[in-house]
C-alpha cells in the first residue's frame, strides 16, 4: 500500500501553517516543532531545486549547498516529474528557469 501525506492530521498541520503571519512566527513555530537538522534539510532541498532551476550542475550545487548527489538527484526528479509545486513557488518568487526542459 502506497503511503500518502493526504491525511486529516496533515490537513490540520497545513491549516495551522496558514495561520502564521510572518517569517518570525514561522521561525518560532518550526523551532518548536522540528529539529534544527529537519528545517535545514528542507531549506537545503529548496536551495537545491532553485539551483537546478537555474541550470547549475550537480557539482556546483553540491559544493554550494553541501547536499549529496543522491539528494540532488531526488530533488531533480521531483522538479521534473513531481506535482509542479516548485514551478508554482518559483513563479511566485519571481525565479525564472534558465532553460526549459
Amino acid at each position: 500500500m502506497e503511503k500518502t501525506i493526504r491525511t486529516e492530521a496533515v490537513d490540520g498541520f497545513f491549516d495551522a501553517l496558514m495561520q502564521l503571519k510572518d517569517k518570525e512566527e514561522f521561525y518560532q513555530f518550526f523551532e518548536d516543532v522540528c529539529t534544527t537538522n529537519e528545517v535545514v534539510s528542507i531549506a537545503q532541498r529548496l536551495e537545491v531545486a532553485k539551483m537546478l532551476y537555474e541550470d547549475k550542475t550537480y557539482i556546483e550545487i553540491a559544493k554550494k549547498t553541501g547536499a549529496s548527489t543522491a539528494t540532488i538527484s531526488r530533488v531533480n526528479r521531483s522538479l521534473n516529474y513531481g506535482n509542479g509545486s516548485y514551478d508554482i513557488l518559483f513563479d511566485r518568487l519571481g525565479i525564472k528557469r534558465d532553460k526549459e526542459k
